[in-house]
């Protein structure tokens, strides 16, 4: 008796590869921003130490 792997409703595929490509944005999304709050910690962090220093 060959296993034959049971065929996946069309549906749910093409639900499922919206779902991932849906995912696979929004880590896009998050991996852009990071940079950016990077960069803006760094400057309060610059920004305070600079106002101890005339302060």
């Amino acid at each position: 008796m060959a296993w034959t792997t049971p065929r996946q409703d069309p549906e749910r595929s093409r639900r499922r590869q919206q779902l991932l490509a849906e995912l696979a944005g929004a880590r896009a999304v998050r991996q852009r921003e990071r940079p950016q709050r990077r960069r803006t910690e760094q400057l309060r962090q610059l920004i305070a130490m600079r106002r101890r220093v005339a302060g």
